[in-house]
């Protein structure tokens, strides 16, 4: 039985029959009657029919399926694109803009790096847009009703679904424990790289910079110069700090220039600065203001070693970690309760997001056959809420990753817990329909 066969005689399954004077009258629920349907008389006779045809689940599971992979791709395509689009505009935008010789080499080894990151949020997010256009469009054509007239439970239409969903969730574990991690620590390499060869790169207009440790540096403009040929910090405010965080040196600068310079084998940092005023405390006492040393310099330079800012940039960071490495870590009896509760809440938030396609497949079957409708808008509006909050349920959890007491690692598995709940109440009415 052929696919096309198999929609036509289904329906005629779910007509109804009429008596009107002893004549016969078929009324189609779900559209008009197919000119390949079987001829019938009695839904009795239909189903006697329909139970001859040992492979119905097979085609129906078939058919199904594709529907959610074709949905599903379509929507993880869309979805990863505009993500990544949109850490490229975050990222590397501005970069491309003043430094045109980035080669479309460089974007490329950003796109591949940035993608696994991005498929652990739109693969359930596609999965679950997906559940909802196909299941909201099979109730509309009363497909489904058909299918129940037929014999055939809820929960057996929707195993190809589960079964896609684990699928699914496998493929998003792989990702999360494994595959992002090194990706996204790729990325940090990357745009570390590129400023330390240019330290430039570092400085945004109107912006605060305290990545190199000690300092705490304001660019109030930064413009290409004709004067000088190249281009130049404006309005530099620049705050020294002691070891305890304290301010010791404060330093104004109208123009700046910066570049790389190697000093004794270590690539330091030098900003010529040009008419400058630099104000600095007692190093016996820093509260104290009334002995400050201001001087006044038409130039001078300041070098801040580059090692400590890839000390600060390659710091162990759990996110950047492999599955086998933070296991690796939390055996370690060097950790104190604060980073092994940091260790242990990024390792459980890696399991509970892969449960997300499980948990988006059993909530969306309910609400997409409740919602009955066949418009893309309203699917993906209702996938966009259902998101967006288990996303929500994820981020209130993960900023008690400092905070041991309220035990964070299990907080991780409240979103998966509420949806589940919700999703099967919701599947089991439905089921009892």
């Amino acid at each position: 039985m052929g696919l096309l066969e198999f929609r036509d005689f289904w329906r005629v399954c779910f007509w109804h029959c009429a008596s009107n004077g002893g004549a016969v009258h078929w009324r189609s629920l779900g559209g008009r009657a197919p000119a390949a349907a079987p001829a019938v008389q009695t839904m009795k006779q239909a189903l006697s029919i329909l139970s001859k045809f040992p492979k119905l689940g097979r085609i129906i599971d078939r058919y199904v399926s594709r529907q959610v992979l074709t949905t599903a791709g379509f929507a993880v395509l869309v979805l990863s694109g505009v993500l990544v689009l949109g850490n490229i505009f975050k990222e590397l935008l501005e970069q491309l803009v003043e430094h045109p010789e980035l080669d479309a080499s460089y974007v490329l080894k950003f796109i591949a790096n940035v993608l696994p990151f991005s498929l652990i949020f739109t693969i359930p997010w596609g999965f679950l847009t997906a559940v909802l256009l196909v299941f909201g469009r099979l109730s509309a054509d009363n497909e489904l009703t058909s299918l129940r007239m037929a014999g055939l439970s809820m929960t057996r239409i929707c195993a190809p679904v589960l079964l896609l969903a684990a699928i699914f969730s496998m493929i998003a574990l792989w990702l999360n424990v494994s595959v992002a991690p090194k990706a996204q620590a790729r990325v940090k390499g990357m745009v570390l790289g590129m400023a330390l060869d240019n330290p430039l790169m570092l400085f945004n207009k109107d912006e605060v910079l305290d990545d190199f440790p000690g300092y705490v540096i304001y660019t109030g403009d930064k413009a290409f110069s004709e004067e000088r040929g190249e281009e130049v910090l404006k309005n530099l405010q620049i705050i020294e700090l002691n070891d305890f965080k304290r301010p010791v040196r404060f330093v104004v600068a109208d123009t700046a220039l910066v570049h790389n310079e190697d000093i004794e084998g270590e690539k330091f940092m030098v900003m010529d600065l040009f008419d400058a005023r630099i104000e600095t405390k007692n190093e016996g006492d820093v509260r104290d203001l009334s002995k400050i040393n201001a001087v006044s310099a038409a130039s001078t330079t300041i070098s801040i070693s580059l090692q400590k800012l890839v000390e600060k940039r390659q710091k162990i960071r759990p996110s950047t970690m492999t599955d086998g490495e933070l296991r690796k870590m939390l055996r370690s009896e060097e950790l104190s309760t604060l980073e092994k509760t940091q260790f242990r809440t990024e390792l459980n938030k890696r399991y509970s997001f892969s449960m997300a396609c499980i948990t988006f497949g059993l909530i969306g079957i309910p609400l997409g056959v409740t919602a009955q409708r066949r418009e893309t808008s309203i699917g993906f509006a209702l996938s966009m809420i259902i998101a967006c909050v288990y996303f929500l349920f994820i981020i209130f959890a993960d900023t008690f990753r400092d905070d041991p007491k309220a035990m964070p690692f299990l907080l991780m598995w409240l979103p998966n817990l509420v949806f589940l709940s919700l999703g099967g109440f919701l599947f089991y009415r439905l089921s009892r329909k």
